[in-house]
């Protein structure tokens, strides 16, 4: 509660820090709180577009009723709270402004500036001096499958195609895989295990540990047809992972440390320049 007082009080400084607006000549006030008068051009009347007439009275009423309350409640905020406390939330409010004003600057210099390509030369140096870091928290498997109907009239040729599935197998494969219920053929690309139980159904029913056996070739029947699943690579829950898996993980880190970098630097750049354009100096 302590925390959310102290929100409240914030949002009112905030807002009574703002000049609200005057009497424009031949516009009509839609309401008065104290003495402080709420302008139809105050308004964004946008967010009634295509309400009934009903409804957008409605929504403009509630419009009205949230703006007279925040600036009661400023009022009665700014009558009750001691010197020493709107000084306190007066400094939590200009150093607001600082942060937000000097955080967005720094965000957009840092967008013109930043090199966001990293090499896989860096990838890989990163990940060897951190190994122990990327370390495998589920199994992962590199496989194909197809799920086929038993009926279909060519199905031992495809069975054959997709064990071996060398390129003029897996160009046929995907020339005639409208003929598929479903199918993957990305077999060297790490998935995780759970996703691989997720597409194919199954599994769910207490197959999943064949998944687990390397070089392994599967066929499994339910109601919506026969699974032909070749396990190509299996990595196991706490083994470290492989570097291409980890691989965006490693490029965020990379660019979050170049970023850190360069906003120093641009830092220690404005006030050096500004030092040299004797726009800055210190006084003795």
């Amino acid at each position: 509660m302590k925390y959310l007082n102290t929100f409240l009080i914030i949002t009112f400084i905030v807002l009574t820090t703002c000049d609200f607006p005057k009497v424009k000549d031949n516009i009509q006030p839609l309401a008065r709180a104290n003495d402080v008068l709420l302008l139809k051009d105050d308004i964004d009347f946008s967010f009634i577009d295509g309400a009934t007439k009903s409804d957008s009275i409605i929504f403009v009423q509630n419009v009205i009723n949230d703006w007279a309350t925040n600036q009661l409640l400023i009022d009665g905020a700014i009558q009750n709270l001691n010197d020493e406390t709107q000084f306190e939330f007066e400094q939590l409010v200009q150093q607001y402004k600082i942060d937000l004003y000097s955080s967005a600057y720094l965000e957009a210099l840092v967008g013109n500036n930043l090199d966001s390509l990293v090499s896989y030369e860096e990838l890989q140096d990163v990940y060897l001096l951190n190994k122990e870091l990327f370390t495998l928290k589920e199994d992962l498997l590199k496989l194909r499958y197809i799920n086929i109907n038993t009926s279909l009239s060519n199905l031992n040729e495809v069975k054959k195609m997709f064990k071996r599935f060398n390129s003029d197998d897996r160009s046929e494969l995907d020339s005639i895989s409208i003929q598929f219920n479903s199918f993957y053929f990305r077999d060297t690309i790490w998935i995780k295990k759970e996703d691989v139980i997720s597409k194919i159904k199954p599994l769910e029913l207490g197959f999943n540990k064949v998944l687990l056996k390397k070089s392994n070739f599967i066929e499994i029947k339910d109601s919506l047809g026969l699974y032909l699943i070749k396990i190509n690579e299996v990595l196991q829950r706490g083994k470290p992972a492989p570097v291409e898996y980890v691989s965006p993980t490693i490029k965020q880190i990379v660019i979050n440390n170049r970023k850190l970098n360069l906003i120093r630097k641009l830092k220690s750049d404005i006030v050096n320049d500004a030092i040299k354009n004797k726009k800055f100096e210190t006084f003795k």
